[in-house]
């Protein structure tokens, strides 16, 4: 018996062992007519097993390139497109180096560190003093998500005052967003639900098994 871990391995498996085998036998074919032609009908077999990418950039050269790599660069055809060099396909992508920067404070990351920093440069004025209070709002939210029982604004205004080595204050009467307005995602200037996290009072009307309880009471007595 034939099995697949004893036959050829399949150079992109997405197409089959059939499209495999149909591409050698177009490429075993002289006549280059005839084998151009075996090729086009082939392009259409492959297009017919993946229609969901037809709307991809390129679809039809895509198609004429994986025919290349499946024939193993052995088709010679007058195809609409040049066959793709087997140098560019067997290279390797350059690795690429892990960052290695240092984050102070890991709750808030490191690119609201570059946003700080480029906030100092900002001229006084009430649009800084609007984005350094975004900021602060930003820095809060991210610590409630490590951290929710522990956070206050004096805590956030000396984070962001080390951030910005001292660069960037808060406004003595600046308030920063409610905890619970954060949590919800709940715009700054929103009223906070009185009450929302309170647990609903018990009504018999709205108990299920009110009901049940009173007829075992009355077979009791």
């Amino acid at each position: 018996m034939d099995y697949n871990s004893t036959r050829e391995k399949l150079i992109i498996p997405e197409y089959g062992r059939n499209v495999q085998q149909m591409a050698a036998f177009v490429v075993s074919i002289e006549d280059r007519e005839k084998r151009t032609n075996l090729a086009k009908v082939l392009i259409g077999v492959m297009a017919q097993l993946h229609p969901e990418n037809r709307d991809t950039t390129d679809y039809k050269q895509k198609l004429w390139d994986h025919l290349h790599i499946i024939s193993g660069f052995k088709l010679d055809v007058d195809g609409p497109y040049p066959p793709p060099s087997q140098d560019i396909i067997d290279k390797k992508p350059e690795q690429i180096a892990y960052p290695q920067t240092n984050i102070r404070f890991r709750p808030y990351g490191k690119n609201i560190e570059n946003i700080i920093h480029k906030a100092c440069e900002f001229e006084e004025g009430p649009e800084k003093d609007a984005l350094v209070k975004n900021i602060a709002n930003h820095l809060k939210k991210s610590y409630l998500n490590w951290n929710r029982d522990s956070v206050n604004d004096e805590l956030i205004t000396g984070h962001l005052a080390e951030l910005s080595s001292g660069k960037l204050k808060l406004s003595d009467d600046t308030r920063l967003a409610h905890t619970n307005e954060l949590l919800r995602g709940a715009p700054s200037n929103a009223p906070a639900a009185i009450g929302s996290n309170r647990r609903k009072k018990f009504s018999p009307k709205n108990d299920k098994n009110s009901h049940y309880r009173d007829n075992r009471n009355r077979k009791k007595n």
